[in-house]
């Protein structure tokens, strides 16, 4: 290890994951011996074998395929708290309003004021619900907060009757509940079995929750080198695993943190797994640095294109979900990249003829 070097590790960086995928020990403990700062970005989801991923897709009824994102236990649990506050200053302010028309009234008995509690129980802990997500398109206060929206199994908006059960079933077998809190520690272990992340009332009711927000932006993607756009165009990424270009896009974001001749190396052997999988091979004298971003550049492009297509398609049977507009980030400015350009230790990928 060299002088004073020291390795920060945060969990699961997709470079080491792709070590220990293609068998490459070797690299692993190169990455190892160097100073390295692993921000490589969001760890994958882990799931259940045949559940839906964070972000899945749903055919309409016109065949349409939706990507969405499904809402899971914390932002659900926030606008739930969130709701909840609405709900007791209704229930105060109801409570307040209907006693003191009593009052007025002059004629109070323990009847009335037992009724008086029933009825503001149902409008607040009901009638809430129901009417918001009926009238407001799957939405209360607490989802409108969140970017949180209920829809049908298939996509739809939600009608009364989907209100209504999803309110029914939260009131007797969740919260409050009619045995709390073995209620609420239910309804909380089904949505995180549930694949889709689904509590008791979305299961009675056909529906599921999801997220109408973008939270976060695409990572950093290295600039097309103008010389080899044309060249690029004719690429077949069929076998460009996502794992792989995940690696290589890190790697070429933090090679300046990577010192020589572990930089190199690294590049060398990323570059030629690269190539034995991407066809055709670059121009003679391509760099191996130019070659990995004009191949991640592509790649890229190609995933832009597609997603306008989805997102032209799902406007065109639910406006709501899909806002087309052009987003700053999608042409993000280019991050120099230190690496020698040709001699022994460049990063000319060796092609297999």
């Amino acid at each position: 290890m060299l002088d004073d070097e020291r390795v920060q590790i945060h969990r699961n960086p997709p470079l080491y994951r792709h070590c220990f995928a293609a068998g490459n020990l070797h690299r692993l403990a190169v990455v190892f011996t160097v100073r390295v700062t692993l921000e490589f970005g969001r760890p994958p989801i882990s799931r259940r074998p045949g559940s839906r991923p964070a972000s899945t897709r749903l055919v309409s009824g016109e065949a349409i395929e939706l990507d969405i994102r499904l809402a899971r236990l914390g932002s659900r649990a926030l606008a739930r708290m969130l709701d909840f506050c609405m709900q007791v200053a209704l229930v105060a302010g109801l409570s307040v309003g209907l006693n003191l028309l009593l009052t007025l009234s002059g004629s109070v008995d323990t009847a009335e004021e037992a009724a008086v509690g029933v009825i503001v129980i149902i409008i607040g802990l009901l009638a809430y619900p129901v009417l918001m997500e009926t009238f407001a398109r799957g939405r209360t206060f607490g989802k409108l907060a969140m970017g949180l929206r209920v829809v049908r199994d298939d996509g739809g908006p939600i009608r009364f009757r989907q209100a209504l059960t999803r309110a029914l079933v939260g009131f007797s077998a969740e919260f409050p509940g009619l045995l709390p809190p073995v209620t609420w520690f239910a309804s909380i272990g089904t949505m995180l079995i549930n694949a889709d992340g689904k509590r008791l009332g979305d299961i009675a009711a056909g529906t599921i929750v999801i997220h109408e927000r973008t939270p976060e932006t695409w990572g950093w993607v290295p600039a097309m080198p103008p010389h080899l756009q044309s060249w690029a165009g004719t690429l077949d990424l069929a076998g460009l695993s996502d794992s792989l270009a995940l690696a290589v896009r890190n790697y070429l974001a933090r090679n300046r943190k990577i010192r020589e001749p572990a930089r190199t190396r690294l590049g060398v052997e990323l570059a030629a797994e690269v190539a034995a999988r991407v066809t055709p091979p670059p121009p003679p004298g391509t760099p191996g640095w130019a070659y990995l971003a004009a191949v991640l550049a592509e790649r890229h492009r190609r995933a832009l294109a597609r997603l306008g297509r989805a997102r032209q398609a799902t406007a065109a049977v639910w406006p709501e979900l899909t806002t087309l507009t052009t987003a700053p980030w999608m042409q993000p400015p280019p991050v120099p990249v230190q690496m020698p350009a040709a001699g022994p230790g460049s990063l000319r990928p060796s092609v297999p003829r």
